[in-house]
């Protein structure tokens, strides 16, 4: 065991425990002063990026390379989590319905706009060491800290289901049972949270992550038209054609496929588990952009991939991952059509590891129990029972028989869309708060551009709930 007074510095072992940050709340043995496994290990990881950090000051300019590595993932994590079934599906059904033009800037446009959001939870997480959920209740009180976990508690089940639905529908080209495809898949999830160690975690999820890749060779086997592709990301031409309801409601939906509340929680608690400090936020910013662009590649792709359907007119409004497959493979070959699927069932489940990970973040933050894969199951045991349950629950679900998978879908978007503005606009408080971030409060340009992302967003989220609802109102 280290003793508590020993100071970090160049030649220790360690950095000293008081030094690594650690959660404003901890269990019992926490307040009496112990040093626990989770101290041991965030400490740890501080050892290596403290040293990697001495090494480049030693060795030259490929440093950050090594230290951009250790100080990756939870950025790159959210990005390609957010990429889920539902999310990919709605980049398909875009391509499908609008083939090239328009939407493959506006989709990069989203990725920015999530990119300025997602940036202040890394501010947020290094600065504070402190959880959203946790600030939430703190800064404003139990009733808006209740109100927004009802919010994320909700609609993380709601999208697990429409998870497990991806994971179902794109095995299901495979003819994999619904049965083995679900309970394989939750099998993973509760797999990846028995490492006891965040680092783990989350290389494991990284390497799952990677394969959303797979939608860039199905993509090139479209025999994608590099000219118009050129045309469109510079000109934005040409415009979509059809009802004006129909294209608000898909430019919502690519939208929501972005950004949704679930990524500020668990991207915030992901850095503090993490261990990041404040001078670690320019490597959670790159960590952030580089999710963002990989994730709008991988959307692009699943647009491009899907286009053959636009330009033989192929409706494939009520496709799921299977059906597009099928509906691809005379296209795009069977090689492309099995990548696509493929993609549709990494998709979903990365989505669902990351999901649950973020409701048992926000959950046992409020609750003020012990919240990080450093810890052991009896330390941290509530933590681990409502990531395990939310994803059983949820896969439950979907094996119902004559369950109404569509409809869910279909709920889930409208919450999502719906639960947005009120969680962007908590985030922007907190962000701007001086006694929370001291130094490292928003300037007036990233308030410019933050207020001018958030104003979309909160616009985007309720003509799109106000559409999904009541769609007359928009001419549909």
């Amino acid at each position: 065991m280290l003793p508590k007074n020993e100071s970090s510095s160049r030649n220790s072992p360690l950095p000293a425990i008081s030094d690594v940050p650690r959660p404003a709340q901890t269990v019992a043995g926490d307040l009496a002063g112990q040093i626990t496994h989770e101290d041991i290990d965030r400490a740890r990881d501080r050892w290596a990026v403290d040293q990697a950090r001495e090494a480049g000051k030693r060795f030259g300019r490929y440093h950050w390379l090594r230290l951009f590595w250790l100080l990756s993932g939870p950025g790159i994590l959210v990005f390609l989590g957010e990429n889920d079934a539902p999310s990919m599906l709605s980049y398909a059904a875009t391509g499908a319905r609008f083939g090239i033009g328009f939407f493959l800037p506006f989709v990069v446009l989203t990725f920015l706009m999530g990119f300025v959001v997602q940036e202040m939870t890394v501010r947020l997480g290094a600065v504070t060491h402190r959880g959203h959920a946790e600030l939430i209740f703190d800064r404003f009180g139990r009733f808006w800290g209740l109100f927004s976990m009802g919010d994320l508690v909700l609609g993380n089940f709601l999208t697990l289901v429409t998870e497990f639905i991806g994971i179902r529908t794109g095995l299901g080209f495979f003819g994999v049972s619904p049965e083995v495809a679900v309970g394989g898949a939750l099998l993973v999830v509760i797999a990846a949270i028995t490492t006891g160690r965040y680092w783990t975690w989350e290389r494991i999820t990284l390497g799952l992550a990677i394969f959303n890749v797979l939608f860039v060779p199905a993509a090139l086997l479209a025999h994608p038209p590099w000219h118009d592709i050129s045309h469109a990301l510079w000109t934005w031409m040409p415009l979509p054609h059809g009802k004006k309801s129909d294209i608000l409601l898909l430019m919502m939906a690519d939208i929501g496929a972005t950004v949704t509340p679930w990524m500020l929680f668990f991207q915030q608690s992901a850095v503090v588990d993490k261990g990041m400090q404040p001078r670690d936020i320019p490597a959670g910013r790159l960590d952030t952009l580089v999710g963002s662009l990989l994730a709008s590649l991988f959307g692009l792709a699943a647009i491009i991939a899907a286009a053959p359907l636009f330009q033989h007119g192929i409706n494939a409004a009520d496709f799921q991952a299977a059906q597009f497959a099928q509906a691809l493979e005379p296209f795009i070959g069977h090689t492309g059509a099995a990548l696509f699927a493929l993609g549709i069932f990494e998709a979903g489940m990365v989505a669902a590891i990351t999901i649950s990970t973020s409701s048992a973040y926000a959950f046992s933050e409020t609750l003020h129990t012990a919240h990080s894969l450093n810890r052991p199951f009896r330390e941290a045991w509530p933590f681990y029972v409502i990531l395990a349950s939310s994803a059983s629950l949820a896969a439950i679900l979907v094996l119902i028989p004559h369950a109404p998978l569509i409809y869910i879908i279909l709920i889930v978007n409208v919450i999502a869309v719906l639960a947005m503005p009120p969680a962007l606009v908590f985030l922007y408080l907190l962000v701007n708060d001086r006694e929370v971030m001291g130094e490292y409060v928003n300037g007036p340009w990233e308030n410019t551009a933050e207020v001018a992302v958030v104003a979309l967003l909160v616009i985007a989220g309720v003509l799109y709930g106000i559409g999904t609802v009541f769609p007359r109102l928009l001419g549909g």
